[in-house]
């Protein structure tokens, strides 16, 4: 349970720099590790059909601010060339989350079962009492919607929130596209 507690505070850490730094392609890599250190979280409560869809939700998001930050800024004015005392810091502060992530991350792989044995042991009673407490046909679907619900109501949430995120992003990069064009 401390790992939990652990994860907690390098996810607010790292939300707190991604909010404080000044370059924004760091700011989407803090982003990133407050996502991922999520399904982390997800891998250790034993929830592993959650952290799966994290990771690519986390993975698609990152690229996608990344390319974004890419091809819309060609030069970060607010970083400069020189490296002072003040720019040390954060790259400290990166650097010990960077740190403090990989660790965090052994553990929970550490935590996984071996390959080939099963994740969760509520899976033999979902076997045995499936059918007679549903009453589906389809075991699966039983599970599913009935067991399961709220994770699957959960997964749904985070696949609808990302799909209308990037749409909004880009119908926005859209948008000035045609006005430049009819500029």
């Amino acid at each position: 349970m401390i790992e939990l507690y652990v994860l907690l505070v390098a996810m607010l850490a790292a939300a707190i720099v991604a909010i404080e730094v000044k370059d924004l392609l760091a700011a989407a890599v803090a982003m990133g590790i407050v996502g991922f250190s999520v399904a982390i979280a997800f891998i250790l409560v034993q929830a592993p059909d959650l952290a799966i869809v994290q990771i690519v939700v986390e993975i698609l998001a990152v690229v996608f601010f990344a390319a974004v930050l890419l091809r819309t800024t060609h030069r970060d004015s607010t970083v400069s060339r020189r490296i002072t005392p003040v720019m040390v810091f954060p790259s400290v502060v990166f650097g010990f989350f960077v740190v403090l992530f990989g660790v965090i991350v052994a553990i929970a792989l550490r935590e996984l079962p071996a390959f080939g044995s099963p994740a969760m042991r509520v899976a033999g009673e979902y076997l045995a009492i499936g059918m007679e407490q549903t009453g589906a046909a389809n075991l699966v679907a039983s599970v599913i919607l009935d067991f399961r619900a709220y994770d699957t109501l959960g997964e749904a949430v985070v696949l609808f929130t990302a799909v209308v995120g990037v749409l909004t992003v880009v119908r926005q990069l859209g948008r000035k596209e045609d006005k430049g064009r009819e500029e």
